[in-house]
Parts: structure tokens; C-alpha cells; sequence
């Protein structure tokens, strides 16, 4: 069942690459349980097909980096990036996208909260496995207040335009 405005987002950890080491979190991998980070936060979340990819590395990631301090402005505590990838493959493009310390990005390995949340996309046939659909949403306390899924080959409403649109 695909998630929906009003669910709370599912249960599920999410991998993020950490650049420099701090209290609580060490060089490398680190694994972070979605409930414990969205807690009393408010999180634009935007799951796309994959790392290096050409819509999603020429698109998606930089809009959502140029808009950062807008999203900020309107009360928004973090921005996440989810996608099917590991998390030194995110933690690269995170670089390359010049997304570090703007954009949160989270690695769903397996995608096991993609799944969970009913947005995957087998693209199996194509050698690419299980991806996840192109989404995004505004989360509040671990609410879905905003969610807004493309259709299949689709870029038009979860941009970093969007989404910023709606939130008033």
C-alpha cells in the first residue's frame, strides 16, 4: 500500500555517509532509524531512481540545494535525498552535488523503506533492480503533511519548486 498524506512515515533506517566524525556519529556509514530523526521535525523528503543519474544529478538534487535556504525560511529543519543506493555511493554524489551539509543524503541500500512506504519501482528487467519512484513530501513529527509522486518517466511535481510552493 502506497503511503498517502495524514500516514506516519513507516519504520526503517536509512544510511548516511558522514564526512567528519562528531559525538554520536563515526567516519564512514552510519545508520540513523527514521522515527528517532523526524521526530519534532520538519523534513522535505525526495526519493529518486538513483545516484549519477542524468535527470536526477541534473535536476533534482541541484534544485532542491538551490532552494535550501528558502525551504529553511519556511520553517523546514532538514532536507533528504532517499534513494536505492549505499551509502559511499550517496555520500560521493552528496560531494560531487556540492549537496554536503545542505541536503541529508540518505542511502536505502535495499530499499527496505522505499518498499515500506509502497514507492518502488522494479526496473529489474532494465539491470537496475528495485529503484525508487521519483517523490517528494513534507513530513511534520513524523506525519505526512505534502506528498507528491511522479509518473512513471516523469519530472513535474516533485521538484524542489513544488514542493516549496506548498508549504505556504
Amino acid at each position: 500500500m502506497t503511503i498517502k498524506i495524514g500516514d506516519r512515515l513507516p519504520e526503517g533506517t536509512l544510511q548516511e555517509f558522514i564526512e567528519v566524525a562528531s559525538e554520536g556519529c563515526s567516519l564512514g556509514p552510519n545508520a540513523f532509524k527514521v522515527s528517532d530523526l523526524t521526530k519534532g521535525k520538519k523534513i522535505a523528503i525526495f526519493g529518486l531512481p538513483g545516484a549519477f543519474t542524468p535527470t536526477c544529478s541534473a535536476q533534482h538534487v541541484p534544485g532542491y540545494v538551490a532552494l535550501a535556504d528558502k525551504f529553511k525560511a519556511k520553517g523546514v529543519d532538514e532536507i533528504w535525498c532517499v534513494s536505492v543506493n549505499d551509502a559511499f555511493v550517496m555520500g560521493a554524489w552528496g560531494r560531487d552535488q556540492k549537496a554536503t551539509g545542505v541536503v541529508r543524503m540518505m542511502a536505502d541500500g535495499s530499499a527496505m523503506f522505499t518498499k515500506a512506504l509502497g514507492l518502488e519501482f522494479d526496473l529489474t528487467a532494465k539491470g537496475m533492480g528495485v529503484r525508487s519512484q521519483r517523490y517528494s513530501m513534507l513530513v511534520d513529527d513524523g506525519v505526512v503533511k505534502q506528498l507528491n509522486v511522479e509518473q512513471p518517466g516523469k519530472f513535474e511535481v516533485s521538484n524542489a519548486e513544488t514542493l516549496l510552493g506548498q508549504l505556504g
